[in-house]
């Protein structure tokens, strides 16, 4: 086989092989929180505007594994396309997911972070009409096949305001190199030593938002 045409092609099959070991592989798994369920978790921290890009990258190989998105505009909201993370009291909507308090953004972060990878977050500002666009692409998607993570935040990133330099791409580190690209990114790494086996750390998720607040009302429990 010609060495230019092996060297992509070997590359492109260790990182179907990274994403079948995170989980990230297999048909689309379509989900329809209720109306009702969507409104009772909306939660809004008041900050600016932003959009934050996690790519989950292994600590063996050095492939992207997974790719995520966070929203805050009006709400926030996390589309994570064909992940394996929920939250067992938050609403979702196909890949996006309601009610994204600040303790539910660090157990998402957690989750994917452990011994056998680390999580890139790079954030950006962004004005409110992009990051209602952004919330608007990502209702709109529709569930996402395993696989596919990148290729679809990639295709929702382009078409945004001051985001069409971003490729389509089916690769989570190419998308992040993409993204770091752009004026007023900033970046930061999370790294813990947790066991490679994170499927306990779903039990250990923090009360939502809304349950939290009903606690704290009069004749709450």
């Amino acid at each position: 086989m010609n060495r230019k045409v092996a060297r992509p092609l070997l590359l492109l099959i260790a990182g179907f092989l990274v994403l079948s070991l995170a989980g990230c592989v297999g048909p689309a798994e379509p989900k329809w929180a209720s109306d009702a369920e969507v409104a009772r978790a909306r939660y809004s921290d008041g900050k600016p505007p932003k959009i934050t890009l996690f790519t989950v990258v292994s600590n063996r190989s050095g492939a992207g594994a997974h790719t995520g998105l966070l929203i805050n505009g009006s709400q926030r909201v996390l589309f994570d396309p064909a992940g394996t993370w929920y939250h067992p009291q938050l609403p979702e909507r196909n890949d996006v997911h309601y009610g994204m308090s600040d303790p539910i953004v660090a157990f998402y972060i957690d989750y994917h972070t452990r011994i056998t990878y680390h999580t890139v977050i790079q954030e950006i500002s962004v004005s409110p009409q992009v990051a209602e666009l952004a919330i608007q692409r990502v209702q709109e998607y529709g569930a996402v096949p395993k696989a596919q993570c990148a290729f679809a935040t990639s295709g929702i990133l382009r078409g945004l305001p001051g985001f069409e330099s971003i490729p389509r791409t089916w690769f989570p580190k190419r998308l992040s190199r993409a993204f770091a690209k752009l004026p007023g990114v900033t970046t930061r790494i999370a790294r813990d030593n947790d066991p490679d086996d994170n499927k306990g750390r779903l039990l250990q998720a923090p009360p939502a938002f809304y349950v939290q607040q009903a606690a704290m009302a009069p004749g709450g429990t």
